[in-house]
């Protein structure tokens, strides 16, 4: 599978492209909001979610039963960056099942030396 490929239909929110990626019947699953979307389901989260967006792979994993990816998505505007990592089940190609986890980056941290002894605030 071109993950490169997959991340640049969902992140350019290209409903007919996105939905030859998956089987009919997968499932995709975000366990911190706990929500189960049907592929359909995905489409409309996905492609329906207002503004444009950039983003970037970062890392692909491949597994035996698929792949785990990492990404950066940011809104055109760059009021909203968010990483996402996502685990791909895959059967014959195509994604069976998809297990995403967000994570929002929130404003930069100062990386400036504590103010407090044993206070730390510093992002890798």
């Amino acid at each position: 599978m071109d993950f490169a490929q997959y991340w640049q239909d969902c992140i350019g929110q290209d409903r007919e492209a996105l939905r030859s990626w998956f089987w009919p019947d997968a499932r995709i699953i975000w366990p911190c909001t706990e929500e189960v979307f049907t592929v359909e389901e995905f489409l409309i989260a996905n492609c329906e979610y207002p503004g444009a967006w950039t983003g970037e792979l970062l890392n692909v994993t491949t597994t035996p039963m698929g792949a785990v990816t990492e990404v950066r998505i940011a809104s055109d505007d760059g009021t909203y960056s968010c990483h996402a990592a996502s685990i791909f089940t895959l059967y014959k190609g195509k994604i069976a099942s998809l297990t995403e986890y967000y994570a929002d980056d929130g404003p930069p941290i100062n990386n400036d030396p504590p103010a407090e002894p044993g206070v730390f605030h510093f992002r890798a």
